[in-house]
């Protein structure tokens, strides 16, 4: 399943480059879930919630759960904000860097959590740059790799969302290899991104049972218009 990724910024959808610079800004986020029609998940994430802004973007978060079923993630800190999460009607709240800790699993805010919210509406981000857990916005890394990560995980998700850091936003393909190191040591659902840029790559990890989150590669196709004579990269 391909899911489209909507991602906001001071009440606006962004693309970013690596996590940092801003390539592609859309006024309207209703108006881009509407050009997301045909898929049947969308993937949310309130980059301001995340940065720990007091001014974020949960009304419109709010608004995209009630017409789409929607992953939502960024800022989910606490058992409340994930509750919060699920209460406005997401599908799925994508918990992050506070499944960590500076050495590793932070089990005592994962068994909190899974006391909090049905294990069935918790995905785990696991993002990774360099083969190592990358958080806090991807500033830091942990002496830990994602493939150490996944398994210890298991029993307080649904799912993960593995993003390969390396390739993100840049629109020039992704690590299959990676991804499907990571296949190899859990059997719960993945949904790869960062970096996914053709067709191929998306069998590739179809065949391996995986979803693809795609950013930057589908707004090149459905606004085509912001991408020309420009590519990411030379940011």
């Amino acid at each position: 399943m391909i899911i489209p990724c909507i991602d906001l910024m001071d009440r606006k959808v962004v693309q970013l480059v690596q996590g940092k610079e801003k390539f592609l800004e859309l006024p309207e986020p209703l108006a881009v879930l509407e050009k997301f029609s045909a898929y049947p998940e969308i993937q949310v994430i309130d980059l301001d919630a995340a940065m720990g802004k007091a001014e974020n973007n949960a009304e419109i978060v709010r608004d995209l759960c009630r017409r789409k079923p929607c992953r939502v993630g960024g800022g989910i800190r606490n058992t409340a904000r994930a509750q919060a999460a699920v209460r406005d009607g997401a599908l799925k709240a994508i918990v992050g860097s506070s499944a960590f800790t500076s050495e590793g699993i932070h089990h005592d805010f994962l068994r909190e959590l899974a006391a909090s919210v049905p294990r069935d509406k918790i995905l785990i981000a696991v993002d990774s740059y360099g083969g190592r857990v990358a958080v806090h916005g991807w500033k830091k890394t942990l002496p830990l790799t994602t493939v150490e990560a996944l398994p210890k995980l298991e029993p307080y998700c649904s799912g993960f969302l593995c993003t390969y850091i390396d390739g993100e936003g840049r629109l020039q393909g992704t690590d299959i290899e990676w991804f499907r190191s990571l296949r190899a040591v859990t059997n719960l659902p993945i949904t790869a991104a960062g970096g996914i840029t053709t067709d191929e790559e998306i069998e590739a990890l179809e065949k391996m049972g995986m979803h693809a989150a795609l950013g930057m590669s589908i707004y090149r196709k459905i606004f085509p218009e912001f991408f020309t004579g420009r590519q990411p990269n030379a940011l």
